[in-house]
């Protein structure tokens, strides 16, 4: 691999760029391999690099049915926040986020990880207080928030209305090291890495069915022929209810689509990123000059990668109370992902009634904020059976009544 330099970049423009290889390679499937991970998303490459990393396990395939990153890592607004209340979420998420901080030193990529600060609006007094608990929390948890006045807030985004006559902001959960990253650059990333390491990134190769015997994962049968494996590691967002049915069971979980819209480019006007639970939405403004603006899940049960109108009103009328602005920009574009959603909106990263098969699932809206958390978590799981990230989140919990509520933290789209 091409190590990316300032004196590279310098070098090829010298020789018009003629000596740029391929960032990946897309190899012809092997027959056998150590490991295969379905899903070349965020989090399943993000765990084949630690994998590769962490345990030296290199003879691993990625596959996934369409194209890499195409899926939720290329159709969510990038928000990177660890101040969630239960300790086991916090810590989870604050692994990831601490590791995104020296994620582009690490991959030798620029995932343009920006820590521009990120604040929860707490415009109920019932807010004020549970936002006020969550402070406490992290702060037993080691998790640098604070609560923040509503000047302070206005000081942070001048362009906000902080005297809403519904909905006036009371004060703020403030997390300073939160932010934003780019979520195409994250995938190809470890994309990148995955393939240096010789990992085998195998695109538009569906799975149709897992094979098994006595109990155990032997491979799985794609629309590119058979392939086999000693472990399985599934981490396909919304279709992993598909899935698991070809493994011959069921995960507690629904998938509904997850939609957000992006304004016209304007000039610099906000350098942190809102969120508005109350109203059910939120707002940050990406590098090119478009806000990012989303909202909640889709009402109901479904596999639709579509914006819809309602959508858009029900989103922006939340909005422009809070920031009136925005009434007068008009729409760049619209896009939806399918979002797997769990009874206690937490994810399961776990093994599986069927032996040497793993799933990481059930992310909801909280998906790529833990890419590199998830995949560090779920690779020490993989390779050596339990880790410390993952104990608290396996699919025994819902059998057990060993919730992890984080409805309140996650049950809006960011």
């Amino acid at each position: 691999m091409k190590r990316y330099s300032m004196f590279a970049v310098a070098r090829e423009a010298a020789r018009y760029h003629s000596g740029w290889g391929r960032a990946w390679r897309s190899p012809a499937p092997k027959t056998k391999y150590d490991v295969v991970i379905v899903g070349a998303g965020g989090h399943g490459l993000a765990t084949a690099y630690y994998l590769g990393k962490n345990f030296g396990i290199t003879n691993v395939a990625i596959i996934e049915k369409g194209w890499l990153g195409g899926g939720n890592t290329g159709r969510n607004t990038t928000i990177i926040r660890s101040n969630y209340l239960q300790d086991p979420s916090a810590a989870l998420y604050e692994k990831a986020r601490s590791l995104y901080e020296g994620l582009s030193q690490d991959l030798n990529y620029n995932v343009m990880f920006s820590p521009r600060g990120l604040m929860m609006l707490a415009q109920t007094e019932h807010e004020l207080r549970g936002y006020q608990r969550t402070v406490h929390a992290n702060r037993l948890q080691g998790i640098d928030t604070d609560m923040i006045s509503p000047a302070e807030v206005k000081r942070l985004c001048p362009i906000m209305n902080i005297e809403g006559p519904r909905y006036p902001v009371l004060g703020a959960l403030y997390q300073a090291r939160g932010g934003t990253a780019r979520h195409d650059a994250v995938a190809w990333g470890y994309a990148r890495a995955c393939s240096d390491m010789g990992m085998d990134i195998i695109q538009n190769c569906e799975v149709t069915a897992v094979r098994q015997s006595n109990g155990r994962v032997r491979g799985i049968e794609t629309t590119l022929g058979r392939i086999d494996c000693d472990k399985l590691g599934v981490v396909v967002a919304g279709h992993s209810g598909v899935v698991a049915e070809m493994a011959g069971f069921r995960l507690p979980l629904e998938s509904v689509a997850l939609q957000a819209l992006v304004s016209e480019p304007i000039k610099p006007c906000i350098d942190v990123v809102v969120m508005a639970n109350t109203v059910h939405g939120y707002l940050s403004q990406s590098d090119k000059g478009e806000l990012v603006i989303g909202g909640g899940t889709d009402g109901y049960i479904n596999y639709a990668q579509r914006g819809s109108f309602q959508h858009i009103e029900e989103t922006v009328r939340a909005l422009v109370e809070t920031f009136p602005m925005i009434s007068r920009l008009k729409m760049l574009r619209q896009w939806a992902g399918i979002v797997d959603v769990t009874g206690d909106r937490s994810p399961i990263l776990s093994k599986t009634p069927l032996e040497g098969c793993y799933f990481n699932c059930g992310w909801g809206t909280g998906g790529f904020k833990a890419i590199p958390g998830s995949g560090w978590g779920f690779a020490e799981l993989m390779a050596t059976g339990a880790s410390p990230l993952t104990a608290a989140f396996g699919m025994d919990r819902f059998r057990e009544g060993r919730f992890i509520d984080e409805s309140v933290a996650a049950g809006v789209a960011h």
